[in-house]
Protein backbone atom coordinates (compact mmCIF):
# COMPACT_ATOMS: atom_id res chain seq x y z
CA UNK A 1 0.00 0.00 0.00
CA UNK A 2 2.92 2.39 1.16
CA UNK A 3 4.40 2.08 -2.71
CA UNK A 4 0.75 2.37 -4.23
CA UNK A 5 0.36 5.91 -2.38
CA UNK A 6 1.99 8.01 -4.47
CA UNK A 7 0.21 6.65 -7.60
CA UNK A 8 -2.88 7.49 -6.55
CA UNK A 9 -2.12 11.02 -4.78
CA UNK A 10 -0.94 11.52 -7.93
CA UNK A 11 -4.27 10.24 -10.18
CA UNK A 12 -6.53 11.97 -7.01
CA UNK A 13 -4.68 15.12 -7.73
CA UNK A 14 -4.80 14.70 -11.49
CA UNK A 15 -8.46 14.15 -11.26
CA UNK A 16 -9.59 16.77 -9.26
CA UNK A 17 -7.47 19.47 -10.55
CA UNK A 18 -9.26 18.69 -14.42
CA UNK A 19 -12.86 18.55 -12.82
CA UNK A 20 -12.17 22.42 -11.61
CA UNK A 21 -10.27 23.16 -14.78
CA UNK A 22 -13.37 22.30 -16.55
CA UNK A 23 -15.47 23.91 -13.80
CA UNK A 24 -13.53 26.86 -14.82
CA UNK A 25 -13.96 26.32 -18.64
CA UNK A 26 -17.57 25.65 -18.85
CA UNK A 27 -21.03 27.17 -17.26
CA UNK A 28 -22.56 25.19 -14.60
CA UNK A 29 -25.69 24.88 -14.88
CA UNK A 30 -26.43 24.45 -10.64
CA UNK A 31 -25.87 26.95 -8.41
CA UNK A 32 -24.81 24.13 -5.36
CA UNK A 33 -21.58 23.06 -5.44
CA UNK A 34 -22.84 19.83 -3.93
CA UNK A 35 -23.72 18.39 -6.78
CA UNK A 36 -20.78 18.97 -8.62
CA UNK A 37 -18.81 17.71 -5.50
CA UNK A 38 -20.76 14.44 -5.64
CA UNK A 39 -20.18 14.19 -9.15
CA UNK A 40 -16.51 14.72 -7.98
CA UNK A 41 -16.00 11.96 -5.93
CA UNK A 42 -18.35 9.59 -7.81
CA UNK A 43 -16.07 10.07 -10.95
CA UNK A 44 -12.33 9.95 -8.58
CA UNK A 45 -13.52 6.69 -6.75
CA UNK A 46 -14.61 5.29 -10.57
CA UNK A 47 -11.14 6.18 -12.10
CA UNK A 48 -9.24 5.27 -9.13
CA UNK A 49 -10.74 1.67 -9.33
CA UNK A 50 -10.09 1.57 -13.11
CA UNK A 51 -6.59 1.74 -12.63
CA UNK A 52 -5.89 0.44 -9.09
CA UNK A 53 -4.78 -2.88 -11.20
CA UNK A 54 -2.76 -1.29 -13.39
CA UNK A 55 -0.83 0.68 -10.48
CA UNK A 56 -0.42 -3.05 -8.72
CA UNK A 57 1.88 -3.71 -12.02
CA UNK A 58 3.11 -0.20 -12.89
CA UNK A 59 1.92 -0.80 -16.28
CA UNK A 60 1.91 3.22 -16.88
CA UNK A 61 0.90 2.56 -20.44
CA UNK A 62 -2.24 1.00 -19.61
CA UNK A 63 -2.88 3.40 -16.93
CA UNK A 64 -2.74 6.25 -19.64
CA UNK A 65 -4.44 4.59 -21.58
CA UNK A 66 -7.63 3.60 -18.72
CA UNK A 67 -7.53 7.44 -17.79
CA UNK A 68 -7.89 8.45 -21.88
CA UNK A 69 -10.91 6.15 -21.98
CA UNK A 70 -12.33 7.01 -18.25
CA UNK A 71 -11.66 10.94 -19.26
CA UNK A 72 -14.15 10.19 -22.60
CA UNK A 73 -16.93 9.18 -19.80
CA UNK A 74 -16.59 11.80 -17.40
CA UNK A 75 -17.05 14.24 -20.68
CA UNK A 76 -20.01 11.95 -21.64
CA UNK A 77 -21.33 12.19 -17.52
CA UNK A 78 -20.28 15.33 -16.66
CA UNK A 79 -22.27 17.25 -19.85
CA UNK A 80 -25.41 17.66 -18.18
CA UNK A 81 -24.52 19.51 -15.56
CA UNK A 82 -23.65 22.56 -17.52
CA UNK A 83 -25.23 24.59 -19.52
CA UNK A 84 -22.90 25.20 -22.64
CA UNK A 85 -24.44 23.64 -26.04
CA UNK A 86 -22.87 20.57 -27.13
CA UNK A 87 -20.48 22.02 -29.68
CA UNK A 88 -19.08 24.29 -26.83
CA UNK A 89 -18.71 21.76 -24.84
CA UNK A 90 -16.33 19.28 -26.96
CA UNK A 91 -14.76 22.46 -27.59
CA UNK A 92 -14.08 23.02 -24.05
CA UNK A 93 -13.08 19.18 -23.19
CA UNK A 94 -10.72 18.82 -26.12
CA UNK A 95 -8.86 21.48 -24.59
CA UNK A 96 -8.70 19.91 -21.29
CA UNK A 97 -7.09 16.87 -23.04
CA UNK A 98 -4.68 19.18 -24.88
CA UNK A 99 -4.10 21.03 -21.67
CA UNK A 100 -3.79 17.57 -19.37
CA UNK A 101 -1.52 15.97 -22.25
CA UNK A 102 1.29 18.81 -21.86
CA UNK A 103 1.07 19.23 -18.33
CA UNK A 104 1.82 15.62 -17.98
CA UNK A 105 4.60 15.88 -20.32
CA UNK A 106 6.18 18.88 -18.31
CA UNK A 107 5.48 17.30 -14.82
CA UNK A 108 6.85 13.90 -15.85
CA UNK A 109 10.07 15.31 -17.85
CA UNK A 110 10.76 18.14 -14.83
CA UNK A 111 9.88 15.63 -12.12
CA UNK A 112 13.32 13.98 -12.35
CA UNK A 113 15.38 17.15 -11.27
CA UNK A 114 13.18 16.38 -7.58
CA UNK A 115 14.70 14.23 -4.96
CA UNK A 116 11.75 12.30 -5.58
CA UNK A 117 10.36 11.55 -8.63
CA UNK A 118 7.17 10.18 -7.69
CA UNK A 119 6.17 12.95 -5.29
CA UNK A 120 8.03 15.95 -7.57
CA UNK A 121 5.20 14.57 -10.79
CA UNK A 122 2.52 15.36 -8.12
CA UNK A 123 3.62 18.41 -7.17
CA UNK A 124 4.42 19.78 -10.43
CA UNK A 125 0.74 18.71 -11.60
CA UNK A 126 -0.48 20.69 -8.44
CA UNK A 127 1.28 23.61 -9.64
CA UNK A 128 0.81 23.65 -13.33
CA UNK A 129 -3.19 22.80 -12.93
CA UNK A 130 -3.13 26.05 -10.06
CA UNK A 131 -1.34 28.12 -12.63
CA UNK A 132 -3.86 27.31 -15.62
CA UNK A 133 -6.99 27.71 -13.93
CA UNK A 134 -5.66 31.16 -12.19
CA UNK A 135 -4.81 32.32 -15.56
CA UNK A 136 -7.81 31.59 -16.91
CA UNK A 137 -10.15 32.99 -14.22
CA UNK A 138 -8.14 35.82 -13.77
CA UNK A 139 -7.62 36.99 -17.97
CA UNK A 140 -8.78 34.14 -20.49
CA UNK A 141 -12.37 33.29 -18.96
CA UNK A 142 -14.09 36.21 -20.95
CA UNK A 143 -12.45 36.18 -24.07
CA UNK A 144 -12.85 32.14 -23.98
CA UNK A 145 -16.51 33.02 -23.64
CA UNK A 146 -16.77 34.82 -27.40
CA UNK A 147 -14.28 31.80 -28.66
CA UNK A 148 -17.01 29.56 -27.94
CA UNK A 149 -19.33 31.41 -29.28
CA UNK A 150 -17.46 31.10 -32.83
CA UNK A 151 -16.31 27.60 -31.84
CA UNK A 152 -16.86 26.44 -35.73
CA UNK A 153 -14.30 28.85 -36.26
CA UNK A 154 -11.47 27.68 -34.56
CA UNK A 155 -12.22 23.92 -33.65
CA UNK A 156 -10.22 22.53 -36.06
CA UNK A 157 -7.10 23.39 -35.11
CA UNK A 158 -7.35 22.31 -31.85
CA UNK A 159 -8.28 18.83 -32.76
CA UNK A 160 -5.59 18.97 -35.09
CA UNK A 161 -2.93 19.69 -31.34
CA UNK A 162 -4.77 17.34 -30.09
CA UNK A 163 -4.41 14.42 -32.73
CA UNK A 164 -0.59 15.43 -32.72
CA UNK A 165 -0.72 14.68 -28.80
CA UNK A 166 -2.36 11.60 -28.94
CA UNK A 167 0.15 10.41 -32.12
CA UNK A 168 3.21 10.78 -29.61
CA UNK A 169 1.40 9.08 -26.56
CA UNK A 170 0.44 6.14 -28.69
CA UNK A 171 2.25 3.21 -29.61
CA UNK A 172 4.98 1.43 -26.83
CA UNK A 173 6.08 1.80 -23.73
CA UNK A 174 4.90 5.80 -22.43
CA UNK A 175 7.75 6.04 -20.03
CA UNK A 176 10.32 5.38 -23.06
CA UNK A 177 7.83 7.75 -25.52
CA UNK A 178 7.67 10.46 -22.95
CA UNK A 179 11.90 10.51 -22.66
CA UNK A 180 12.80 9.85 -26.63
CA UNK A 181 10.66 12.36 -27.81
CA UNK A 182 10.79 14.78 -25.30
CA UNK A 183 12.26 17.89 -27.99
CA UNK A 184 9.05 16.92 -29.68
CA UNK A 185 7.12 17.29 -27.29
CA UNK A 186 7.89 20.73 -25.64
CA UNK A 187 7.95 22.10 -29.51
CA UNK A 188 4.40 20.26 -29.98
CA UNK A 189 3.45 22.56 -26.34
CA UNK A 190 4.98 25.77 -27.76
CA UNK A 191 3.12 25.44 -30.48
CA UNK A 192 -0.09 24.66 -28.49
CA UNK A 193 0.39 27.65 -26.66
CA UNK A 194 0.93 29.70 -29.73
CA UNK A 195 -2.32 28.94 -31.26
CA UNK A 196 -4.93 29.25 -27.87
CA UNK A 197 -2.98 32.80 -28.11
CA UNK A 198 -3.42 33.44 -31.31
CA UNK A 199 -6.75 32.25 -31.06
CA UNK A 200 -8.00 34.35 -28.00
CA UNK A 201 -5.76 37.27 -29.22
CA UNK A 202 -7.54 37.49 -32.73
CA UNK A 203 -11.00 37.61 -31.71
CA UNK A 204 -10.14 39.74 -29.01
CA UNK A 205 -8.53 42.29 -31.96
CA UNK A 206 -11.92 41.49 -33.80
CA UNK A 207 -13.91 42.81 -31.74
CA UNK A 208 -12.58 45.46 -30.72
CA UNK A 209 -11.95 46.66 -34.10
CA UNK A 210 -15.94 46.12 -34.23
CA UNK A 211 -17.01 47.63 -30.96
CA UNK A 212 -14.87 51.30 -32.82
CA UNK A 213 -16.40 50.71 -35.97
CA UNK A 214 -19.55 50.79 -34.10
CA UNK A 215 -19.13 53.67 -32.33
CA UNK A 216 -17.14 55.28 -34.93
CA UNK A 217 -20.39 54.66 -36.35
CA UNK A 218 -22.49 56.33 -33.75
CA UNK A 219 -20.52 58.92 -33.64
CA UNK A 220 -21.11 59.78 -36.92
CA UNK A 221 -24.61 59.41 -37.01
CA UNK A 222 -24.45 61.80 -33.75
CA UNK A 223 -22.46 64.46 -36.16
CA UNK A 224 -24.93 64.16 -38.28
CA UNK A 225 -28.43 64.56 -36.33
CA UNK A 226 -26.44 67.39 -34.73
CA UNK A 227 -25.98 68.86 -37.99
CA UNK A 228 -29.32 68.28 -38.35
CA UNK A 229 -30.27 70.24 -35.29
CA UNK A 230 -27.65 72.97 -36.32
CA UNK A 231 -29.36 73.41 -39.54
CA UNK A 232 -32.70 73.39 -38.12
CA UNK A 233 -32.03 75.77 -35.44
CA UNK A 234 -30.53 78.18 -38.27
CA UNK A 235 -33.72 77.99 -40.23
CA UNK A 236 -36.26 78.83 -36.85
CA UNK A 237 -33.62 81.55 -36.18
CA UNK A 238 -34.17 82.95 -39.60
CA UNK A 239 -37.77 83.11 -38.59
CA UNK A 240 -37.71 84.25 -35.71
CA UNK A 241 -36.12 86.77 -37.20
CA UNK A 242 -38.76 87.81 -40.03
CA UNK A 243 -41.38 87.56 -37.43
CA UNK A 244 -39.59 89.86 -35.34
CA UNK A 245 -39.49 92.73 -38.39
CA UNK A 246 -42.99 91.84 -39.69
CA UNK A 247 -43.97 92.65 -36.20
CA UNK A 248 -41.81 95.84 -35.49
CA UNK A 249 -43.88 96.55 -39.10
CA UNK A 250 -47.09 95.94 -37.63
CA UNK A 251 -46.44 97.34 -34.64
CA UNK A 252 -45.64 100.51 -36.42
CA UNK A 253 -48.96 100.29 -38.75
CA UNK A 254 -50.87 99.57 -35.36
CA UNK A 255 -49.82 102.77 -34.65
CA UNK A 256 -50.82 104.59 -37.24
CA UNK A 257 -54.01 103.29 -37.16
CA UNK A 258 -55.04 103.51 -33.82
CA UNK A 259 -54.20 107.51 -34.45
CA UNK A 260 -56.45 107.27 -37.73
CA UNK A 261 -59.19 105.71 -35.48
CA UNK A 262 -58.82 107.65 -32.57
CA UNK A 263 -59.06 111.31 -35.28
CA UNK A 264 -62.11 109.95 -36.46
CA UNK A 265 -63.54 108.97 -33.04
CA UNK A 266 -62.87 112.61 -31.52
CA UNK A 267 -64.56 114.44 -34.47
CA UNK A 268 -67.85 112.31 -34.01
CA UNK A 269 -66.98 110.35 -37.56
CA UNK A 270 -68.33 106.65 -36.02
CA UNK A 271 -69.38 105.26 -39.11
CA UNK A 272 -65.64 106.07 -41.02
CA UNK A 273 -64.36 104.43 -37.63
CA UNK A 274 -66.54 101.50 -37.69
CA UNK A 275 -66.02 100.82 -41.72
CA UNK A 276 -62.38 100.94 -40.87
CA UNK A 277 -62.30 98.53 -37.88
CA UNK A 278 -64.19 95.99 -40.20
CA UNK A 279 -61.14 96.60 -42.96
CA UNK A 280 -58.80 95.54 -40.13
CA UNK A 281 -60.68 92.55 -39.13
CA UNK A 282 -61.03 90.78 -42.60
CA UNK A 283 -57.33 91.66 -42.93
CA UNK A 284 -56.11 89.59 -40.22
CA UNK A 285 -54.49 86.66 -41.50
CA UNK A 286 -55.70 83.21 -40.02
CA UNK A 287 -54.63 81.96 -36.62
CA UNK A 288 -52.08 78.24 -37.40
CA UNK A 289 -53.86 75.58 -36.95
CA UNK A 290 -52.87 73.85 -33.22
CA UNK A 291 -52.22 70.06 -34.03
CA UNK A 292 -50.70 68.98 -30.92
CA UNK A 293 -50.33 70.21 -27.00
CA UNK A 294 -46.49 70.31 -27.41
CA UNK A 295 -45.51 73.58 -28.91
CA UNK A 296 -42.27 72.50 -30.68
CA UNK A 297 -43.92 69.87 -32.38
CA UNK A 298 -46.97 71.96 -33.35
CA UNK A 299 -44.55 74.13 -34.66
CA UNK A 300 -42.54 72.02 -37.09
CA UNK A 301 -46.12 70.05 -38.28
CA UNK A 302 -47.69 73.34 -38.83
CA UNK A 303 -44.94 74.57 -40.86
CA UNK A 304 -44.55 71.38 -42.82
CA UNK A 305 -48.41 71.22 -43.28
CA UNK A 306 -48.60 74.40 -44.62
CA UNK A 307 -45.71 73.48 -47.11
CA UNK A 308 -47.69 70.57 -48.51
CA UNK A 309 -51.36 71.87 -48.73
CA UNK A 310 -49.27 75.23 -50.51
CA UNK A 311 -47.80 72.04 -53.07
CA UNK A 312 -51.58 70.45 -53.65
CA UNK A 313 -51.24 67.91 -51.66
CA UNK A 314 -53.48 66.97 -49.13
CA UNK A 315 -53.05 66.09 -45.36
CA UNK A 316 -54.57 63.96 -42.27
CA UNK A 317 -52.85 64.23 -39.50
CA UNK A 318 -54.46 63.32 -36.29
CA UNK A 319 -51.51 63.56 -33.01
CA UNK A 320 -52.13 62.84 -29.71
CA UNK A 321 -48.89 64.32 -27.98
CA UNK A 322 -48.61 65.60 -24.64
CA UNK A 323 -47.00 68.71 -23.70
CA UNK A 324 -44.56 67.22 -21.18
CA UNK A 325 -42.26 64.51 -22.82
CA UNK A 326 -40.34 61.64 -21.93
CA UNK A 327 -38.30 63.04 -24.93
CA UNK A 328 -36.50 65.91 -26.23
CA UNK A 329 -39.13 67.85 -27.22
CA UNK A 330 -36.65 69.91 -30.02
CA UNK A 331 -35.04 66.54 -31.18
CA UNK A 332 -38.71 64.79 -31.47
CA UNK A 333 -40.08 68.07 -33.46
CA UNK A 334 -37.10 67.52 -35.64
CA UNK A 335 -37.53 64.00 -36.36
CA UNK A 336 -40.95 65.05 -37.46
CA UNK A 337 -39.83 67.50 -39.24
CA UNK A 338 -37.91 64.70 -41.47
CA UNK A 339 -40.74 62.50 -41.83
CA UNK A 340 -43.06 65.02 -42.98
CA UNK A 341 -40.18 66.94 -45.22
CA UNK A 342 -39.44 63.36 -46.66
CA UNK A 343 -43.28 62.55 -47.29
CA UNK A 344 -43.81 65.79 -49.38
CA UNK A 345 -40.11 65.10 -51.52
CA UNK A 346 -42.07 61.53 -52.39
CA UNK A 347 -45.11 63.06 -53.22
CA UNK A 348 -43.84 65.96 -55.29
CA UNK A 349 -41.98 62.94 -57.40
CA UNK A 350 -45.12 61.12 -58.15
CA UNK A 351 -44.79 60.74 -61.98
CA UNK A 352 -48.21 58.28 -62.25
CA UNK A 353 -51.89 59.51 -61.62
CA UNK A 354 -51.80 58.78 -57.71
CA UNK A 355 -53.46 61.16 -55.55
CA UNK A 356 -50.51 62.82 -53.06
CA UNK A 357 -51.31 62.58 -49.56
CA UNK A 358 -49.86 62.32 -46.15
CA UNK A 359 -51.37 60.65 -43.77
CA UNK A 360 -49.58 61.38 -39.77
CA UNK A 361 -51.14 60.11 -36.49
CA UNK A 362 -49.52 59.73 -33.66
CA UNK A 363 -51.38 58.13 -30.41
CA UNK A 364 -49.42 57.89 -26.80
CA UNK A 365 -50.16 54.92 -24.68
CA UNK A 366 -47.18 55.07 -22.08
CA UNK A 367 -45.03 56.02 -25.19
CA UNK A 368 -45.13 57.58 -28.68
CA UNK A 369 -46.33 55.46 -31.53
CA UNK A 370 -46.02 57.86 -34.52
CA UNK A 371 -46.74 56.83 -38.07
CA UNK A 372 -46.71 58.57 -41.14
CA UNK A 373 -47.79 57.55 -44.71
CA UNK A 374 -47.57 58.79 -48.18
CA UNK A 375 -47.99 57.58 -51.74
CA UNK A 376 -44.52 56.88 -53.69
CA UNK A 377 -42.77 55.96 -56.88
CA UNK A 378 -41.22 52.89 -57.88
CA UNK A 379 -37.62 54.48 -57.04
CA UNK A 380 -37.61 54.40 -53.18
CA UNK A 381 -35.95 50.91 -52.21
CA UNK A 382 -35.03 49.81 -48.71
CA UNK A 383 -31.47 48.66 -47.72
CA UNK A 384 -30.29 45.73 -45.55
CA UNK A 385 -30.99 47.47 -42.53
CA UNK A 386 -34.64 47.89 -43.71
CA UNK A 387 -34.00 51.53 -43.81
CA UNK A 388 -34.31 53.79 -46.71
CA UNK A 389 -31.45 53.12 -49.11
CA UNK A 390 -29.68 56.85 -49.74
CA UNK A 391 -28.91 57.59 -53.44
CA UNK A 392 -25.63 59.86 -53.66
CA UNK A 393 -23.91 62.06 -51.27
CA UNK A 394 -25.57 64.26 -49.30
CA UNK A 395 -29.03 62.50 -49.66
CA UNK A 396 -30.53 60.00 -46.56
CA UNK A 397 -28.91 62.51 -43.68
CA UNK A 398 -32.67 63.11 -42.74
CA UNK A 399 -33.60 59.23 -42.46
CA UNK A 400 -30.02 58.67 -40.59
CA UNK A 401 -30.89 61.25 -38.24
CA UNK A 402 -34.76 59.67 -37.35
CA UNK A 403 -32.92 56.51 -36.87
CA UNK A 404 -29.98 58.17 -34.38
CA UNK A 405 -32.99 59.65 -32.61
CA UNK A 406 -34.44 56.14 -32.30
CA UNK A 407 -31.25 54.43 -31.09
CA UNK A 408 -30.64 57.05 -28.81
CA UNK A 409 -34.10 56.30 -26.95
CA UNK A 410 -33.84 52.49 -27.46
CA UNK A 411 -37.31 53.07 -29.87
CA UNK A 412 -38.98 51.08 -32.62
CA UNK A 413 -38.02 52.35 -36.39
CA UNK A 414 -39.76 50.20 -39.03
CA UNK A 415 -40.16 51.20 -42.32
CA UNK A 416 -42.45 49.40 -45.12
CA UNK A 417 -43.24 49.73 -48.77
CA UNK A 418 -46.27 48.14 -50.09
CA UNK A 419 -48.27 48.46 -53.40
CA UNK A 420 -47.07 52.12 -53.86
CA UNK A 421 -47.61 53.07 -50.45
CA UNK A 422 -44.29 54.07 -48.19
CA UNK A 423 -45.13 53.88 -44.18
CA UNK A 424 -42.72 54.02 -41.54
CA UNK A 425 -43.85 54.08 -37.81
CA UNK A 426 -41.57 54.73 -34.81
CA UNK A 427 -42.09 53.98 -31.11
CA UNK A 428 -40.23 55.96 -28.42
Amino acid sequence: MKELFPDLLRAIVTDVMLILLLWTMAMPKYKSRTVYIIATVVLLAANLSANAYFYLSKDYTRVFYTDLTMLLVIGIVMKPLFTDKIMQWCFSYITMLNIHAAIVFVSYTLSRFFPDPKYGHTFLRLILFSIVIFVFRKWVSKPYRKVLDNWHIYIFPIIALFACFMGYFFGGDIKHTLISNYVQLFLLILLGLSVYVTIIHSLKTITTQYEMREENQSIQAEREFLQLAADGMSERLKLMEEVSVQNSRTAHDRRHFNNVLLELLEHGHTGEAAALLQSQNQAVPKMNRVYCENPAVNAAVSHYAGIAEQSGIHTEITLDIPAVLEVDALELSMVVANLMENAINACVKLTDNKAPYIRFTCRSVGRLLLEMENPCDGGIELDENGCPASKGEGHGIGSKSVAAFAKKYDGELLYAIENGVFRVRLLV
